[in-house]
């Protein structure tokens, strides 16, 4: 089948550019992407996985990382246990350790299974504590961000036909009732 998946880059390209207009970019940042690309298609999750809307949400989201210079790590699916395709220099620099996995459509979903194909050094990790994340229909990825999560409303909230909610982390507040939040002058 034949997907507008033109139409859907145009989407994501502008979800992202609201997106980026509303975060603080620091050095060696990362974002986490789940999705379901049969949701973007209007079918139910894990269905009717597509490597051509997974080609195109790829593109995209590494426009955003070398725009960005925020590092993109993919979730796979609940077969995998939501493990995450990286670079490996994002592993090293995070600390994280390697799994042995090669997702694939049927096993770690079709938008997984494609960054490990397209990445240049690509490794599964388990987790990770990431910066900001976007969710393209549903697929659940709090358990990859740092606490405190906030999220980031943008005017568009599907590509496709999934929904998209974004989201980007602050530091904790601690302290109590004599605590101060803010330096003076800010």
């Amino acid at each position: 089948m034949a997907y507008p998946v033109d139409e859907w880059a145009k989407e994501l390209a502008e979800i992202l550019h609201q997106f980026r207009q509303q975060i603080e970019i620091k050095k060696n940042q990362t974002m986490v992407v789940g999705c379901s690309t049969s949701e973007v298609a209007g079918k139910k999750i894990g269905s009717s996985g597509s490597l051509d809307i997974a080609a195109m949400i790829f593109e995209r989201m590494e426009a955003f990382s070398k725009a960005t210079g925020i590092a993109i790590a993919y979730q796979c699916c609940e077969h995998l246990n939501r493990a995450l395709v990286v670079e490996r220099d994002v592993m090293e620099r995070h600390g994280l350790e390697e799994v042995t996995v090669v997702p694939v459509p049927k096993a770690g979903g079709s938008m997984a299974a494609y960054a490990f194909e397209h990445f240049r050094d690509p490794v599964v990790v388990e987790s990770i504590r990431a910066d900001f994340g976007i969710d393209i229909g549903d697929t659940f990825i709090g358990m990859h961000l740092k606490p405190v999560v906030v999220p980031v409303r943008t005017s568009l909230n599907k590509v496709g036909h999934a929904h998209v909610t974004l989201a980007k982390v602050r530091p904790k507040l601690i302290g109590g009732e004599r605590a101060v939040y803010r330096r003076p002058g800010e």
